[in-house]
């Protein structure tokens, strides 16, 4: 079998960890990115001219950096004093870029071209948007940093709701052999990521090549207490059904009641115990895009 074409959906260093793992095994590699995060440098120049979020895009743009050069380093960079204090300089550089050609998808490419990047970066959505969740009570939460403090989450969507997918998103998404999404916090970046309409059409679209990666453990406030069946049941109900769920047995628990959907077990955890490592992701990821998921 040739290499398979891939496309992983999601935000934060779960993403960036699941594209580190897909870039060894892949033909091609695309990154569709939640753009709702509104903390840090992100919700600083959020604050300052209404934008997507550029974190996550960041440290995708550098999970796919061709080699070691300067630029990369100076991506990560955060400033230590005056009114930069606290920026990371691929945020500022990919705002700049945005304000300068007038269009997000043309500022990833151009940071992608000067990484050297092996694959393409791209949001959910061009437009601002925000988190909104409803907890157990009902009532609704605001914003991406108030929705990772709670523990009582249900829904996430997004406002506006009816913010345009990414074109160039949508079309990778239905064309690639293999869909990769997660892992990473539950509500606030996989789920904001399918709360674009376009992007969850899409993923319905191919369902039958979508893998989940199951985060390791639970996520203090966000998914406390949760296991594999609690993470998949929240997939449900924000109209998300992967085929393949693949999670580490040691560390999140065993698979029950997972229906339809296969529940593949694999060592996922890095040596510090911490988060995924990449290579044994990328060798789990690998033998599915090989397999004949339904004779699993």
């Amino acid at each position: 079998m040739s290499a398979p074409t891939v496309v992983a959906v999601g935000g934060g260093h779960g993403l960036a960890a699941t594209l580190r793992a897909v870039r060894g095994y892949a033909a091609s590699v695309t990154a569709v990115v939640s753009v709702a995060d509104d903390g840090g440098s992100t919700g600083r120049l959020r604050a300052a001219g209404d934008r997507p979020a550029p974190g996550d895009l960041r440290k995708c743009l550098v999970a796919l950096a061709g080699g070691p050069s300067a630029l990369l380093r100076a991506m990560e960079h955060r400033f230590s004093a005056g009114e930069l204090e606290g920026h990371a300089l691929g945020n500022l550089l990919i705002a700049a870029l945005e304000d300068s050609e007038s269009d997000l998808v043309a500022a990833l490419d151009e940071v992608g071209r000067l990484l050297g990047a092996v694959g393409r970066v791209l949001p959910t959505t061009t437009v601002p948007v925000e988190l909104r969740a409803v907890v157990g009570s009902g009532a609704e939460v605001r914003g991406q940093v108030a929705v990772a403090r709670q523990s009582d989450l249900d829904l996430v969507r997004l406002d506006p709701s009816d913010a345009p997918a990414c074109v160039d998103a949508v079309e990778a998404i239905t064309g690639a052999d293999q869909v990769v999404l997660g892992p990473g916090s539950l509500y606030t970046s996989v789920l904001a990521a399918t709360a674009v309409s376009g992007i969850k059409a899409a993923l319905e679209s191919a369902a039958d090549r979508l893998v989940y990666v199951c985060n390791l453990r639970p996520q203090a406030s966000e998914t406390a207490g949760y296991g594999l069946v609690e993470h998949l049941a929240a997939l449900k109900r924000h109209g998300v059904t992967p085929s393949v769920v693949l999670f580490d047995p040691d560390t999140i628990g065993p698979a029950t009641e997972t229906g339809s959907i296969v529940a593949v077990p694999a060592s996922l955890c890095d040596p510090g115990g911490g988060a995924h490592d990449s290579d044994l992701l990328g060798r789990s990821l690998a033998a599915l895009a090989d397999a004949d998921w339904r004779g699993l």
